[in-house]
């Protein structure tokens, strides 16, 4: 790994002194990354919740630093997604940014042909941590949230805010059930309430309701039906947190009746906590998860640097700051 590293990075050394001269210092470059060509994953249906962030991200990358990228949305199916990665590694492009959503079984052999080929394999919102250490010094790299980390710091701020006591129950609507890094921040959650002492009612978000967060109003008029005493709700997917007004209204649910907290600004959500039924939001900024991953490309194809690793999850948003995020919610990039 070592050796194939500096083999990279001489060779990078190389180009640059081709391109600036040996004695000369490097000049500020426009369109730098011309000639790259990218495969970039969204992750949900085009002018989707939170993949339109993403892709947001991905498009201005493309526009500031020049590569050529094809874009591919999967309706947040991580099967449909894993065969358009190898569509993508099929056309022998320079690099790969995507989910990590089918795992490391499943996605780690193709992350092997894609270097094996040349082809520069980067994650975002979804870890591979296996790959990732296999490949960080090859450019693999990680925007995103630490999920379970993510997880348990959403479902331990929203039980202190609304007070929360042993034996109360609370509604946790996620994807545990999804394998790898993504279904960790779903146990996260759980794991916080379960520490408090909470009753967990538990329902796995569907495949429609995944696609289309409207397909799940019955759902959740029914679980707060059959469970009155809930005291906090949990939508761990920025769709499902984006019809959260929706979903309250649905089920005659005042604002502040009970208790809401979700992953992910959108114009819906912000509005949703100034109209007081989403209480808590943690912001993943995934314009960045778009951004950062075409960056790293580019930077690994044309200087030979390694993978880059960041943390996009580092604030919640509520009713005291909303109008600070509510103007950049409005234009998808928070």
């Amino acid at each position: 790994m070592i050796l194939k590293f500096v083999s990279l990075a001489a060779a990078s050394a190389a180009a640059l002194a081709l391109t600036f001269g040996a004695a000369s210092a490097a000049e500020p470059t426009p369109k730098w990354c011309e000639g790259v060509k990218i495969a970039a994953f969204p992750g949900g249906p085009q002018g989707g919740v939170f993949a339109n962030n993403v892709y947001n991200g991905f498009r201005q990358a493309e526009a500031d630093l020049g590569p050529t990228v094809t874009y591919y949305f999967s309706d947040w199916d991580p099967n449909k997604m894993l065969q358009q990665i190898q569509q993508a590694v099929a056309t022998k492009v320079d690099g790969i940014a995507t989910y990590g959503f089918a795992g490391e079984a499943a996605t780690g052999p193709i992350v092997d042909q894609a270097f094996a080929q040349g082809t520069i394999f980067t994650s975002l919102n979804t870890a591979l941590p296996d790959s990732q250490k296999k490949f960080a010094a090859n450019g693999f790299g990680y925007v995103g949230a630490p999920n379970y980390s993510a997880g348990f710091a959403l479902g331990s701020e929203a039980a202190k805010r609304a007070k929360l006591q042993s034996g109360d129950s609370v509604f946790v609507w996620g994807l545990k059930g999804q394998g790898g890094d993504r279904g960790q921040r779903t146990v996260g959650v759980i794991d916080a309430f379960e520490k408090a002492g909470a009753k967990v009612i538990y329902q796995e978000i569907d495949a429609a309701t995944n696609a289309d967060p409207n397909a799940g109003t019955a759902t959740f008029v029914g679980v707060m039906g059959a469970n009155p005493g809930v005291k906090i709700v949990v939508t761990d997917h920025g769709g499902l947190t984006s019809n959260v007004g929706v979903y309250a209204k649905a089920a005659s649910l005042k604002p502040g009746q009970v208790y809401f907290a979700g992953f992910d600004m959108s114009p819906n959500t912000a509005q949703a906590v100034k109209e007081g039924f989403q209480n808590l939001v943690i912001d993943q900024q995934p314009f960045l998860q778009g951004y950062i991953p075409i960056l790293n490309i580019c930077l690994t194809k044309k200087y030979g640097f390694s993978g880059l690793d960041i943390n996009t999850a580092g604030a919640f948003v509520d009713a005291t700051n909303v109008d600070a995020v509510a103007p950049l919610a409005a234009v998808e990039i928070r």
